[in-house]
């Protein structure tokens, strides 16, 4: 027997303390862009800034806000400007010669790719769903691996100020990251819900 559609709750409950603690960090991020504006170098600036916008475009597609479909193109608008500026910062990396700097944004920008992968994946493609959390894994080890660089440097040099920064913003990006792969996780979670719940409507 069908049961009816409204009877079946769809979305999960969404804990108000994971909602503080994910603004929280991003509060932190943002100041993190005034820091990089006082201490940092213009292309820190450009990439810290560009990668905030992206991160809160990220927020508003994954953290279950209503999204009328009239927003949709400025939205990805935002997103081509903001990943257009954190190429140019990329290239400005490459061209002052700071390869760490390089190598890490080499690295979130397959992190990107793979969560704009997971968002559009269809919710019954679970071994893809699979690989791509895997290969994000792999990223995410990596990304660790460069600020504990940082905080090697921030140790051992003399004038720490930049390296500590840059081991600073390392730990909140990590940590905001988490926080949209929950986002894309509980996403996932209502797709696959609601398919359940059309397959019982069915039957």
């Amino acid at each position: 027997m069908a049961r009816p559609l409204e009877a079946v709750s769809t979305k999960p409950r969404v804990h108000r303390g994971f909602v503080v603690f994910k603004w929280l960090v991003y509060a932190i991020l943002a100041v993190d862009v005034v820091l990089y504006a006082r201490f940092g170098r213009a292309t820190e600036l450009l990439d810290t800034a560009a990668w905030f916008v992206l991160l809160l475009l990220f927020e508003w597609e994954t953290g279950g806000w209503r999204l009328e479909s009239r927003w949709r193109a400025l939205l990805h608008g935002a997103r081509g400007l903001a990943c257009v500026a954190i190429a140019a910062a990329v290239a400005g990396y490459a061209f002052e010669g700071e390869w760490l700097d390089f190598a890490n944004e080499s690295v979130w920008l397959g992190v990107i790719a793979l969560l704009e992968l997971e968002v559009r994946l269809p919710p019954s493609a679970v071994r893809l769903h699979r690989l791509r959390r895997g290969l994000a894994g792999v990223l995410y080890l990596a990304l660790v691996g460069f600020l504990l660089t940082w905080s090697a440097m921030a140790l051992h040099e003399a004038d720490a100020s930049a390296a500590l920064l840059d081991a600073w913003d390392a730990l909140w990006w990590l940590v905001a990251f988490l926080v949209i792969e929950l986002n894309v996780f509980g996403v996932a979670v209502e797709q696959q819900m609601r398919l359940q719940v059309k397959q019982r409507v069915v039957e």
